[in-house]
């Protein structure tokens, strides 16, 4: 017998209770998507609920059986199944205790402790929720708030994800929009909980639960419905209209229309609620007449979505080439509109020009907002509300544009444009083929009758990621009073300024500017000959190139109206998300935190000083000593923050300097604040032979270009003796040739796994990011000996705090050959590490 009932995370946690997760359960695995997700549903829901409290969000089952020493004062459960989900809740609350301690009133701590985090008064059970042995420590540094909580381990990763989305969410004019968030986690969060009763077979129990057959999809459920309420007219209106809709969409688009159609009601309506939705409005009907004209109605709106699938296939070119633009920007939040402006012209009360200028607006709503880094900030919430709450006294298009002009949605003004343009890292924001598609727009607006192939062309950098001694020396020129290279260098190196379109990315690299120049004066591409027209590039340049690049961006892609109420603005949160997601050891500096947000040094540390940030203790100078004005914003504080610090884990040297292994840049930064990945790991990757290929060739070509012959020599040996292990190498499609060192490939049971990445321009990178979601280096342990093994070698030092990270080490270490084969020595450790025991790995996933 067991006992089920729907129950809240209050009603679990409250009382003196324990649950504990058997020591064989799988450890804490959640990654950053499935967080991402559970927030996104918790910050909804805390939005529903301040107009309807009694609103829940269904999240799953929990599987308890009583403890073999459960007693009398503490009641004791083994979780059997739902450890996920329950450990991941908790620590949210451990991330929302700390965040209100500290930003509204100290007695939130001991409040949410106390109901829902320790049974205070039984020191012997006193934690509610025990994890598995391996997450425990790492648990126990969050619950008690200690300097090592949000270390580098899944546990702290979740709570350092949910600490940066707190301060990101919190808006200093709502005072209670984290208690809002608080009461949805605590009140709102429905589980169905599953108790067994002693002697029951809590393993058959979870079996029956998970043991699901083929799923039907929404479309499938919703077709069904309609055919039920077909009784007579069933197989004609199947033949008729069904069927032709089928043919036309797949049964993910179908499912798509379907939502899209329920958006147009409800912006708030979620995809996975399209069956629900469709079947509540479809309930109101009571006749056979009013079905079919139901189905009739999508197949009018199939025949639409149809077209904004497939751009080709519309008639009026104008509408086609906007079309296929928004395709290709790949965001499906912009197709309820696409919907309703097509069903719009169908009905004659909007022309084609009318759609076709306000898909304009829209697009470049888009670009403008990635140029000023905005890309992402509240983009579906705002084009899903778009057709039920722009204005309808005006044309479609002019509604379109005073829509997104009014409010807080980013729509980039003229004079925020030109400021962003100069200073915003256009290269961190937004995905990889959006800012492929501004250049290659750009690039079309000069009219150029070259057709650019996008295929061919990849972002390159003018002044290099990886500067030479020659680059050093023509920035060194530009440098004013106290500048140092590496912070100017930071600051102009991503802008949109020093960015171009070049077939011959690879050849390029980190050339010098003369050989650079003469290269891109031959280009066909018109962004390539005006950089070609240059004498040099430095700073001015750079900003002179910004500014006209931003003249021409603004005279293509319309601003807001001018009563728009979007003012320029320095995205804090963006640093301060990337603040409290900083792994306890580890620093930053004040330079990174300005190059990541298009801001200065000297305003970061302006605003670290007068206002609240996560970890402020943790941003020193660019050489790792703490600033001499650095002053606690709480005055009663008179601890030294390098005491902190080395409680934390950060090592300083005799002068006082911090580790600059320690260091967290601006790359990782962009990554902790939720940027998308930069590096090779999100290109296509190709398999690879390591005789007879056209990348293999590239790749050595360009190792034995960008690297002394030493260096080139011993990055061979390693993957030859990679090779010989029995590891294979594949290699990416960017315009830098990288090489992964494969140890099981992606038909491999377990998933693909590599240890590390060589990139040609120096970098020998170590994946700990990707290794961290892989068997058996999900383990932590696995990744850690990895790390130490690394640090064994000469001019290796990788940080703790970078466990989930993507660090590395030059190539130059490589030369030495007593160096190189001691790695060569590790690589195999990893490998054996990645390749046995596989059985057991199948039995964990």
């Amino acid at each position: 017998m067991v006992a089920a009932h729907e129950t809240t995370l209050r009603e679990l946690l409250e009382g003196a209770k324990q649950y504990r997760v058997p020591l064989y359960q799988r450890t804490y695995s959640w990654s950053e998507s499935q967080l991402g997700r559970l927030w996104e549903d918790i910050v909804k829901l805390a939005e529903d609920r301040a107009e309807s409290p009694s609103l829940t969000h269904f999240i799953g089952s929990l599987v308890l059986a009583p403890s073999p020493t459960h007693g009398p004062s503490v009641s004791e459960f083994l979780v059997v199944d739902g450890q996920q989900r329950l450990t991941t809740l908790s620590i949210l609350l451990c991330a929302i205790r700390d965040h209100r301690a500290t930003h509204e009133d100290p007695d939130h701590r001991n409040r949410i402790d106390q109901e829902y985090l320790i049974n205070k008064y039984k020191p012997a059970h006193r934690m509610k929720l025990v994890p598995t042995q391996a997450d425990r420590a790492a648990y126990e540094a969050c619950l008690e708030a200690t300097p090592q909580a949000g270390g580098s381990d899944r546990v702290g990763a979740a709570y350092r994800f949910f600490a940066a989305q707190l301060v990101a969410v919190d808006d200093p004019e709502d005072p209670l929009d984290i208690e809002r968030i608080e009461d949805a986690v605590i009140s709102g969060m429905a589980l169905v909980s599953v108790v067994a009763q002693a002697g029951d077979n809590v393993y058959r129990i979870f079996e029956s639960l998970n043991n699901t057959g083929l799923k039907l999809t929404q479309a499938d459920l919703l077709r069904n419905y309609l055919f039920m309420r077909l009784p007579t007219r069933g197989e004609a209106v199947y033949d008729s209209l069904w069927f032709p809709l089928q043919k036309q969409l797949n049964s993910g688009e179908l499912e798509q229309l379907f939502w899209l159609d329920l958006v147009h009601q409800n912006p708030e309506v979620k995809q996975t609620d399209t069956y629900v939705g469709q079947q509540g409005r479809l309930n109101r009907l009571h006749t056979e007449v009013e079905i079919e004209a139901e189905v009739r109605r999508f197949c009018r709106l199939g025949a639409l979505l149809r077209i904004i699938l497939h751009p080709e296939e519309e008639g009026d070119p104008e509408v086609r080439r906007r079309l296929a633009r928004l395709n290709a920007w790949d965001t499906t939040t912009v197709l309820p509109l696409l919907l309703h402006l097509l069903d719009r012209r169908r009905e004659k009360t909007a022309t084609s020009g009318q759609i076709a200028s306000a898909m304009l607006y829209v697009e470049s709503y888009f670009v403008r907002r990635l140029l000023i880094g905005r890309a992402t900030a509240s983009i579906n919430r705002v084009l899903l509300r778009i057709v039920t709450d722009m204005r309808k006294d005006l044309p479609v298009d002019e509604a379109v544009r005073a829509y997104l002009s009014v409010g807080r949605k980013y729509y980039a003004t003229d004079s925020h444009l030109r400021e962003s343009v100069r200073s915003v890292p256009f290269y961190l924001n937004g995905r990889a083929t959006q800012r492929k598609l501004v250049l290659q727009w750009l690039e079309e607006s000069y009219g150029s009758k070259e057709p650019v192939a996008p295929t061919s062309l990849t972002i390159e950098h003018v002044m290099p990621q990886s500067p030479t001694a020659e680059w050093r020396q023509m920035l060194g020129e530009d440098l004013q009073g106290e500048e140092s290279f590496a912070e100017v260098h930071d600051a102009l190196v991503h802008t949109l300024g020093n960015l171009t379109l070049t077939g011959y990315n690879a050849e390029l690299s980190n050339s010098s500017f003369l050989v650079k120049r003469a290269q891109l004066g031959k280009s066909g591409i018109a962004l390539n000959r005006e950089i070609a027209e240059k004498k040099r590039w430095g700073r001015p340049e750079i900003h002179a190139r910004a500014d006209a690049l931003a003249e021409r961006i603004i005279a293509t892609w319309p601003g807001p109206t001018e009563e728009a109420g979007n003012k320029s603005e320095v995205p804090w949160d963006v640093m301060n998300a990337a603040l409290a997601a900083l792994p306890a050891g580890s620093w930053t500096s004040y330079g990174d935190l300005a190059a990541l947000i298009g801001s200065h040094p000297v305003s970061v540390g302006a605003r670290l000083a007068n206002h609240p940030a996560p970890h402020a203790h943790r941003v020193l100078q660019a050489e790792g000593v703490v600033a001499p004005n650095f002053r606690w914003l709480d005055p009663s504080r008179t601890d030294d923050p390098h005491d902190l610090l080395r409680d934390e884990g950060v090592e300083f040297d005799k002068y006082g300097r911090a580790s600059q292994a320690q260091r967290i840049g601006v790359l990782e930064l962009a990554q902790l604040a939720g940027m998308p990945q930069q590096d090779g790991s999100d290109q296509l990757l190709r398999p690879r032979s390591r005789h007879n290929s056209s990348l293999d060739d590239r790749f050595l070509e360009q190792l034995r270009d960008l690297q002394d012959t030493h260096v080139a020599l011993g990055a061979v040996a390693v993957l030859e003796a990679w090779a010989g292990m029995g590891g294979t190498l594949l290699y990416g499609s960017g315009g830098e040739t990288s090489c992964f060192l494969m140890a099981r490939g992606k038909d491999h049971q377990l998933g693909n796994i590599w240890p590390a990445t060589i990139y040609p321009s120096g970098k020998f990178e170590i994946v700990f990011q990707h290794l961290s979601t892989r068997i058996p280096f999900d383990d932590i342990t696995l990744r850690e000996q990895f790390r130490q093994r690394l640090n064994e070698l000469a001019g290796v030092k990788i940080a703790v705090a970078k466990l989930a990270l993507r660090p590395g080490f030059p190539l130059d270490v490589l030369a030495d050959v007593k160096t190189r084969e001691a790695l060569i020595g590790h690589l195999r450790w990893f490998y054996d590490q990645a390749t046995t025991n596989e059985e057991a790995g199948v039995s964990r996933q």
